[in-house]
């Protein structure tokens, strides 16, 4: 299908001041750097000599920094520990110009965090602090009781599962039945273990790997992708199903047909990141009276511009209108 420039620029005029609301896991990325300059006398392993850290929102916490980028009011609902780290992704959250009125704390669960220690632009290794047990009865009913609460405010909710508890089967039942109820927009990127509880919602947005997850089947070659997703389409009954291919770019399912939309970006850097920006993109697209032909063109080039910057980047409207521009 052609691109049309002109509807893809009333659409992103629009989102400025959309509502977005976004559930679920809360993520503290903490970067330690270094160099490597002997091996261990204790053990067979490097010695780090540490000379910078940096802590940044990850999670469902970035995918509000990407909303925020793009001109979206944002509030993030979720989990935070009752402990230092909880108080520096608190700071960062609010730094970031993000809600946090929908966030609760539980003193019996740690704040997530995700520390991955570099030396010389290599990962060395990652520490993962964190339970991945669901939230207890009580804390999961306090969340949903500030989002029924809310919802009339927002015009979609984003249900970010990375596997951390938030998102359970009860909580996202609940939600999406309320948000059907009040004809909210309700896009997942979910977690290819949960699968089986996103059915109903107004999109699915897996990459290649869950989709196959979901499907509970294998492709061997790109000629079985529109199976894949008639299949999810099929199983889990979402309005619409956008599948990342990563360096293929996209396929979009949605009013009984599929297309594919080839990647916008002319040199991939650093894919970190990117789903973020997809469902963000989209979701806030969808917000602002996009198809979903248009929402999927719009996020493909909202994507082909972060992965030519190097680390969990976002963009904005300036840099997205540009994009298109050129093409």
């Amino acid at each position: 299908m052609k691109i049309d420039k002109n509807k893809l620029t009333k659409v992103i005029s629009r989102f400025k001041n959309k509502n977005i609301m976004v559930v679920g896991d809360l993520v503290l990325d903490h970067y330690i750097f270094g160099k490597v300059e002997r091996v261990s006398p204790e053990a067979p392993v490097p010695v780090v000599w540490a000379n910078r850290e940096n802590f940044v929102c990850g999670g469902a916490a970035n995918v509000g920094l990407n909303l925020v980028s793009l001109g979206a009011n944002v509030s993030l609902c979720g989990c935070l520990g009752r402990d230092h780290f909880g108080n520096v992704l608190s700071s960062l959250i609010k730094k970031g110009s993000i809600g946090a009125e929908l966030i609760v704390n539980d003193k019996n669960r740690p704040t997530t965090l995700k520390t991955r220690i570099i030396a010389q632009h290599q990962q060395i290794v990652r520490l993962d602090w964190e339970s991945v047990e669901f939230l207890s009865y009580e804390t999961s009913r306090m969340l949903y009781k500030k989002i029924s609460q809310n919802i009339d405010k927002f015009d979609a909710v984003i249900i970010e599962d990375y596997g951390k508890g938030v998102v359970n089967p009860n909580l996202v039942g609940d939600l999406v039945e309320l948000c059907t109820r009040k004809k909210k927009i309700v896009t997942v990127d979910p977690k290819e273990e949960h699968i089986d509880y996103y059915t109903n919602v107004t999109s699915l947005t897996p990459n290649l790997k869950e989709a196959q997850a979901a499907a509970n089947m294998r492709i061997r070659s790109k000629e079985e992708i529109p199976l894949l997703g008639k299949t999810i389409m099929q199983k889990l009954n979402p309005k619409s199903l956008l599948l990342t291919l990563g360096e293929d770019g996209m396929m979009l399912f949605a009013d009984g047909a599929h297309y594919h939309i080839p990647t916008m970006a002319a040199e991939v850097f650093d894919v970190t990141g990117a789903g973020d920006t997809v469902i963000s993109a989209f979701t806030l697209a969808l917000a602002a009276h996009a198809s979903f032909y248009e929402a999927a063109l719009i996020s493909n080039f909202a994507a082909g511009v972060v992965v030519e910057k190097l680390g969990a980047a976002t963009t904005d409207r300036k840099e997205l209108l540009q994009r298109i521009n050129a093409k």
